[in-house]
């Protein structure tokens, strides 16, 4: 059952105060209490947002303390902000209530000097820089085909998913080991030392990287821990160093064989060459291809120029040939005798034309048909014709034929033939 509120303890004021309120409780105290004044410490943490606000860590070596410098305050100052870089701030404490966190909203910066980390950055790096170990004649070139490659970074981290990803996409067909090892905070260098030493004592790894993602310098300090470097330095195995983003520099940096600007960076500088081979290979694949098809379709042609030689040589096409020759003569013949026929037939029936018109009966038809063509032309001017046609002859008594009407005379008898009879009459 549920407890009523007098049963539960109680404040001084006689009730219960819920987090809200007891948090702005804490805000007026720390207000109230603490005024305004000057901090100094180290940058680190920094972070420019897109809205003008700029968030960082100041920090020392025993406590660090979260810090806002608003966009209005931000405009008003000269100094350039940097992780490492050694500040005096003016501000005044607050609390941001939704997470119970207390932080200095800065309203005035004075640069201090260069910050603890930066400066035993300098120092070493110069330091093992006067011993030769960043020298160019120490470095080792990189394998083009690296078969085996280690990859010192934690297994946990974005950098190594992003390293095997992007193998991946470009297709890289070597074997990447990743050595598991501590990338930030205390024993972070000596894991990747003792990584180091088993990479070299496996004795199987072409290549090796060391990494690890983006941080603040603090994040990315074990890459400058003197052991770490001189090890990196001292690798008998090509090493490429792929710390951070492309702005941050460590040690290691400048003692590998080769520096990466991320991890990414790093995997396409491996499988570079890798994609190049590849390129090679399918240029010359698609020119071995197109080599062997000019010799295939040369050898092709030649082959059936030689086919058609030995065609035209062998017995079977002399014999080819032979038939359609026969076949010719036999045609041509066959021609020249059908036209001799054609012209002896033709001379015959003009001769046979000539005999029967020069033959006896021959000529008797003709005069036959001459003398009876005569006669019908005969017979059509006798008179028995003209009368036929409907004429009539005028005979006088004597029986003479009457031409003209002049000398008949008044009452003279004249006899009128026709073709069927005569007729007597007297001229009135």
């Amino acid at each position: 059952m549920k407890k009523s509120d007098e049963s539960l303890p109680l404040d001084e004021s006689g009730r219960i105060q819920t987090v809200t309120e007891f948090t702005r409780r804490v805000k007026e105290l720390l207000k109230g209490g603490l005024p305004p004044c000057w901090v100094r410490g180290e940058v680190s943490n920094l972070r420019a947002q897109a809205s003008g606000h700029v968030y960082f860590s100041l920090k020392d070596a025993g406590a660090q303390i979260s810090c806002v410098l608003f966009r209005g305050d931000a405009a008003r100052q000269s100094v350039a902000l940097r992780d490492g870089l050694q500040l005096l701030i003016y501000g005044e404490v607050d609390v941001y209530e939704a997470r119970g966190q207390y932080q200095l909203i800065v309203r005035a910066i004075i640069e201090h000097g260069v910050g603890r980390l930066q400066q035993e950055f300098e120092q070493l790096k110069r330091r093992l820089a006067d011993e030769g170990l960043f020298e160019p004649a120490r470095k080792q070139a990189l394998p083009h085909m690296p078969r085996t490659v280690g990859f010192i970074t934690s297994p946990t981290g974005a950098a190594v998913q992003d390293f095997i990803r992007i193998l991946q996409r470009r297709g890289w067909r070597g074997r990447l080991v990743v050595l598991p090892c501590k990338v930030q905070g205390d024993g972070a260098a000596a894991e990747m030392v003792a990584a180091l030493r088993t990479a070299e004592e496996l004795g199987v790894f072409d290549l090796l990287v060391i990494g690890r993602g983006g941080g603040s310098v603090e994040d990315l300090w074990a890459f400058n821990e003197e052991p770490l470097v001189r090890a990196v330095a001292a690798c008998g195995v090509p090493i490429i160093s792929a710390v951070g983003h492309e702005i941050d520099f460590t040690l290691c940096d400048f003692a590998a064989d080769v520096r990466a600007e991320t991890p990414s960076g790093a995997a396409e500088l491996i499988s570079s060459h890798y994609l190049n081979c590849v390129e090679r290979v399918g240029n010359a694949g698609g020119a071995l291809d197109d080599i062997a098809a000019a010799r295939l379709e040369h050898a092709r042609q030649q082959l059936d120029h030689a086919r058609s030689r030995l065609r035209l040589l062998s017995p079977a096409a002399a014999i080819e040939q032979s038939h359609l020759r026969l076949d010719d003569l036999a045609n041509r013949l066959g021609s020249a005798l059908r036209h001799t026929t054609q012209a002896r037939r033709e001379q015959l029936a003009g001769a046979r034309a000539r005999l029967v018109a020069a033959s006896p009966e021959k000529r008797v038809q003709t005069d036959s048909h001459r003398l009876l063509a005569l006669w019908k032309r005969l017979e059509s001017v006798s008179p028995a014709s003209v009368l036929k046609r409907g004429y009539a002859i005028v005979r006088d008594e004597s029986g003479k034929p009457v031409a003209r009407a002049k000398g008949i005379k008044s009452g003279q008898p004249l006899v009128n033939e026709f073709h069927d009879g005569r007729i007597n009459v007297r001229v009135e």
